[in-house]
């Protein structure tokens, strides 16, 4: 039996994303008692095997062993700072907060017992590029270059950036080790309603990453570039790396090489590592002084976007370097 099995896990909200923490949870053999006020929530608990539906936080046990909140960004102080006084450890969904204020808030209140669900550090294609970072098997990098694009999004009481560009920061911290300072960004918008963000980060090694909802394609990319090649992550090919090589690699500019990589999803890794420390074992990666990080990295990359917006400059330093 696993070290797992038995687990009892309160679980706040069953909604798009809850309803596969839910399934999830289950098949790990945990019995799982949900809070969920609406119909549809209600729903998605009864099929996935909830132990227990509770119409308000207030009515669930305080005795469980762990706390996994998947509620809208805006409740989401709201819901842990009533669950961190329990005493047990809480996973919360990314991003911590939409406002840099309330995470420094939950960073008071979290330390040690408050983690951030970044489900893209747990995944085994980010994974295999950090090992190649870290393994210097393809000398120094260069460059790290992110793309997130999709066709609207199902979240109502944030906009887009507050969804997608988290992904990617704790892409970026997972592979760096840090989340360099934003130098530019411009984006496209209603007044703060953002749809889509450009930013460029950092000096030491340039980091480019952009999101939007008005991409008729959804895409998912990674690229990280190094003195002797790059390495890419694509939708297309979301059991692989594509690697190709440079001269000062020693090999010929033309070969390519699809490197495996696992399969495993990375929910429910998170979810394995979340358990694990229940029981003993190490934190999940993303501490919540690492998502306060991203609340505010996020917050920078708005401002400045919308102060270049405001100067009437639409345009990258990329592109008017190539002028």
């Amino acid at each position: 039996m696993s070290l797992r099995a038995g687990l009892r896990i309160g679980l706040v909200g069953c909604g798009r994303w809850g309803k596969n923490i839910l399934r999830d949870l289950v098949s790990l053999d945990c019995e799982v008692h949900v809070v969920a006020q609406d119909l549809e929530s209600k729903s998605n608990a009864r099929e996935n095997g909830a132990q227990e539906i509770l119409d308000a936080l207030s009515m669930l046990e305080s005795d469980l062993d762990g706390y996994v909140v998947a509620v809208p960004t805006t409740c989401h102080r709201e819901v842990v700072e009533q669950l961190i006084p329990r005493g047990k450890p809480v996973f919360v969904e990314k991003p911590l907060t939409s406002d840099a204020a309330d995470a420094a808030k939950l960073v008071e209140l979290g330390r040690g017992r408050l983690f951030i669900m970044d489900k893209w550090r747990y995944h085994p294609g980010v994974n295999a590029i950090r090992d190649i970072i870290r393994s210097e098997r393809l000398g120094r990098l260069r460059a790290l270059n992110l793309r997130r694009c999709q066709w609207g999004s199902a979240h109502a009481d944030v906009d887009p950036i507050w969804i997608l560009l988290p992904h990617d920061l704790s892409i970026v911290l997972h592979l760096l080790g840090d989340i360099p300072e934003p130098l530019f960004a411009t984006c496209l918008g209603d007044g703060d309603w953002l749809s889509a963000l450009t930013v460029y980060l950092g000096k030491k090694v340039p980091v480019s990453i952009e999101v939007s909802s008005l991409s008729g394609q959804k895409e998912r990319f990674l690229e990280a570039v190094f003195v002797g090649g790059t390495v890419t992550m694509t939708d297309a090919q979301p059991r692989h790396l594509l690697i190709r090589y440079t001269a000062q690699c020693g090999q010929s500019p033309e070969e390519l090489e699809l490197r495996d990589v696992d399969g495993s999803l990375p929910l429910l890794l998170e979810l394995k590592a979340f358990l694990d420390f229940l029981r003993g074992g190490e934190p999940p990666m993303s501490s919540v002084e690492e998502g306060q990080l991203i609340v505010q990295r996020v917050e920078q990359c708005r401002k400045l976007a919308l102060m270049q917006i405001d100067a009437g400059v639409t345009e990258s330093p990329v592109n008017r370097l190539k002028q």
